[in-house]
């Protein structure tokens, strides 16, 4: 089928008329089989004369039939593409990554599917390929870097062996991946297609680091200088203005998700480094690197980052989380916890409490939907984006690492906190405060059920300051309450 009969068909796939719609759909299921279908697909993709409708429609049947066909599902079953066919598509489909952007999921799509089968054997150029597009134009750079990324997620869960593709992809393409970053960062006045050629660069970065550090990152100059930029890009500040003032938006801005990813990097890093002894020399030398030149001001930043949120700034809940489990993994470091051990009050009572108490958005969902509430108090795959449960996680570890110096002063500061409630006119009354202080007792009830001398207060302190509050006039008290109890 030539380019024009096919866009026409295409065009009829996306007519509200059923009897047109299905039309349009069985014509394309008995042509995509023929020889040059896929051919005549990418032309029309490339066409900039033709319909961006037709071309999405078009692009979407391209990635559906290239996941189902590239490789054949069964051992014997007949090839439904020819090579013929899959090797113009090798040669034309990157055309698509860097002249039509808005196409560039449904194609990156492809591309992984290509990837996954035929590199490196049937696609040898492809390193080529991203090598002179890192140094060519912003649309042509960021086309490679998403190229780049699928590529080296193909292999970057392989250990020992499996994994000397990637160290092949790292030795050809980080130096000049490095020097793209390098200029991208000195942009002055960066806009949000900048951020996204950054955000790619920290998850190409990452996915080569995620296992294990690939030798040719263990060079002290080399690996010096990727944390110089990723320190620069972690310390820059956000400026809010512009910026969508619904939360739900502002989250999804480019660079706050380029902050996600450089904390998520120095975390995969802190652990990597966390255990010197099995490591190679190469290893020893960068980790001690990390832990003297930049861990110190690495936790600065994330410290940084909870200060805007403690004076009401601010913080996407994903970057809360991610800097809470940096935090973490500083504890469980000695030479990291030193470093952190001064703020820890702060962090205690100013930061992490705060977010343990009822808030607005607590009360909105509590009005709105009571039901969807309490689903969520016990749903473990919102724990993992909730920066209260984030919170309650690093508090656990500060008072289980820290007992000595913390646990008896945080127990005692909720022991203020219920006679502050108990003591202020019912008009009054702390309602948030004491939502958290009982929200504490609830997740210490395995340590206070065992530790002395807190374990023989424990019925004094629930007949004075919990069961009270089953007779409360706040609901989400009393469900709190509730929860809480069930704990002992």
């Amino acid at each position: 089928m030539d380019p024009r009969s096919l866009a026409f068909v295409l065009r009829g796939a996306l007519s509200p008329v059923p009897e047109e719609g299905r039309a349009a759909e069985e014509a394309l299921t008995e042509f995509q089989c023929t020889p040059q279908h896929l051919v005549t697909l990418l032309q029309i993709i490339v066409d900039d004369t033709c319909d961006m409708a037709v071309r999405h429609v078009g692009s979407i049947h391209l990635k559906n039939f290239v996941a189902k066909n590239w490789l054949p599902f069964k051992p014997g079953e007949p090839q439904k593409i020819s090579e013929g066919d899959k090797s113009i598509v090798r040669t034309n489909i990157l055309r698509v990554v860097v002249e039509v952007p808005g196409l560039l999921t449904q194609v990156i799509e492809c591309i992984r599917t290509i990837i996954n089968v035929d590199y490196p054997e049937q696609w040898p150029g492809l390193l080529h390929w991203i090598k002179c597009n890192l140094h060519s134009q912003d649309q042509h750079v960021l086309g490679a870097l998403y190229v780049l990324l699928v590529l080296i997620r193909k292999n970057h869960f392989k250990f020992n062996e499996e994994r000397i593709p990637l160290s092949v992809i790292v030795e050809d393409i980080f130096l000049h991946l490095l020097t793209v970053f390098n200029k991208t960062i000195r942009i002055a006045n960066p806009s949000t297609e900048v951020a996204d050629l950054i955000k790619n660069i920290c998850k190409i970065f990452w996915s080569s680091v995620y296992v294990e550090i690939p030798k040719q990152l263990c060079d002290p100059n080399i690996f010096n200088s990727w944390m110089v930029l990723f320190l620069t890009i972690l310390g820059r500040t956000i400026h809010m203005e512009g910026q969508p003032s619904d939360p739900d938006d502002k989250k999804l801005q480019g660079w706050w998700k380029v902050k996600k990813w450089t904390i998520i990097i120095f975390t995969t890093l802190l652990k990597r480094f966390d255990d010197l002894k099995p490591q190679t020399p190469d290893m020893r030398i960068i980790a001690q690197m990390f832990y003297k030149k930049y861990a110190a001001k690495i936790l600065e930043c994330h410290l940084k980052y909870l200060n805007v949120l403690r004076s009401g700034g601010y913080l996407p809940d994903r970057v809360i989380v991610l800097v809470f489990q940096y935090l973490k993994s500083c504890i469980l470091n000695n030479s990291i916890y030193r470093l952190l051990h001064p703020r820890l009050d702060i962090i205690i009572f100013e930061i992490i409490f705060p977010l343990m108490c009822f808030n607005d958005n607590d009360g909105k969902l509590w009005k709105e939907d009571p039901h969807e509430y309490v689903r969520k108090r016990y749903d473990s795959l919102q724990d993992l984006y909730s920066p209260r449960s984030a919170a309650v996680d690093l508090l656990l570890v500060l008072l289980t690492k820290c007992q000595k110096c913390c646990f008896q002063k945080f127990i005692h500061f909720i022991g203020e906190t219920f006679r502050r409630y108990n003591e202020a006119p019912i008009e009054a009354k702390p309602y948030s405060l004491k939502y958290g202080a009982l929200h504490a007792i609830g997740v210490l009830s395995s340590i206070l059920k065992q530790m002395e001398p807190y374990k023989s207060q424990l019925e004094c302190m629930l007949l004075t300051d919990v069961i009270p509050d089953f007779m409360s006039s706040v609901a989400h008290l009393r469900a709190k309450v509730l929860l809480s109890v069930t704990k002992y």
